[in-house]
């Protein structure tokens, strides 16, 4: 696939696109857990593939599980049967970053992830496939503790950029060997990057996000950056990585933000997938996604989307009220 075309079409298209972030319903299509999948690449794959069949999503995602880099690293996981995965507990301090290795990638459960991600690429042929990967800095907060990484940021810099710069090598490779799989590209979710400002996304995120993306992202190749933001305030730092497309959290002002964006640049969101998706009935899912359609309706390069990873538990009946909703603003425009 090339990527630039791909997202040329989008842009130039009459038609708007989805792309939700969304794994787990296709887990309960299988009547599988989420341990089940979480710990068997076969299994996540099958339900990338399930998904795929039954909604016309633009491309596949895989889970967003920011769980697996910190396992590799050494951190002790919880793995409920119905829920995400959990780090427990804090793996280094300032005292062993500077001892603390850079894993393999045949740690914990990547060989996994890799798996599932050929897996989806082989069985998925009408459109692209997103791994999925956590950002630097997240993973630096899910090995030193998000609280005491926020404080040393400014009281113990030099620290916390050797943690990043170990996190950016293992990310680096990981990112390297995702792509052989033969997906068109990755999510890099950064969410933790939204707690900061703008400068200090740029010196303790951007810069190490755009190390990865220089080294993978080509015409064959693209990077999605995610970002909770907040407030929006680290808008300016992401868009000095140069992904191909941005991915926003359900807290920010949606065309605010595409405000911000390059029109060449896909930029997508932000249903909440708790407050609207699971909570929501389907009528209220429908009319909260055709008011974003419609908000949103001057920029061609917004792609609709969740705000974050499809939680389980979700009825299919929104789901498929989230897909109405944009078939109606189709058929209407």
């Amino acid at each position: 696939m090339n990527v630039n075309n791909w997202i040329e079409n989008i842009i130039q298209s009459p038609m708007r696109y989805a792309i939700p972030i969304m794994t787990h319903p296709g887990i309960e299509l299988l009547r599988k857990t989420v341990k089940g999948a979480v710990q068997n690449g076969e299994i996540h794959a099958q339900a990338i593939k399930a998904l795929s069949d039954k909604y016309p999503s633009k491309a596949s995602t895989v889970i967003m599980d920011l769980t697996v880099e910190a396992e590799a690293f050494g951190c002790k996981i919880s793995f409920p049967e119905n829920d995400m995965p959990h780090v427990i507990g804090n793996l280094v301090d300032a005292s062993n970053v500077e001892t603390l290795e850079v894993p393999s990638l045949t740690a914990g459960r990547v060989p996994q992830y890799l798996k599932a991600n050929r897996l989806a690429a082989e069985m998925i042929s009408d459109r692209p496939v997103f791994a999925g990967a956590i950002g630097p800095f997240s993973l630096a907060g899910r090995l030193f503790g998000m609280s005491e990484i926020m404080i040393s940021c400014y009281l113990e810099t030099e620290i916390v950029e050797l943690l990043l710069e170990k996190c950016t090598q293992f990310l680096l490779s990981y990112c390297i060997e995702l792509k052989q799989t033969g997906c068109g590209g990755i999510i890099i979710a950064e969410p933790a990057a939204g707690l900061l400002s703008n400068d200090d996304c740029m010196q303790f995120s951007s810069v190490y996000v755009k190390q990865i993306i220089e080294a993978v992202q080509d015409e064959q190749f693209m990077i999605v950056l995610h970002n909770c933001g907040n407030t929006g305030q680290c808008t300016n730092a992401m868009l000095h990585t140069k992904a191909k497309a941005y991915h926003f959290g359900n807290a920010i002002n949606m065309v605010q933000t595409l405000e911000q964006c390059p029109d060449d640049v896909l930029v997508m969101g932000n249903i909440n997938p708790v407050g609207i998706l699971q909570m929501m009935t389907p009528t209220e899912v429908e009319s909260q996604t055709e008011s974003l359609l419609e908000d949103t309706a001057r920029f061609s390069n917004f792609v609709l989307s969740t705000g974050c990873d499809v939680p389980p538990n979700v009825d299919t009946k929104n789901i498929q009220a989230f897909y109405n909703a944009l078939s109606k603003y189709n058929q209407k425009h």
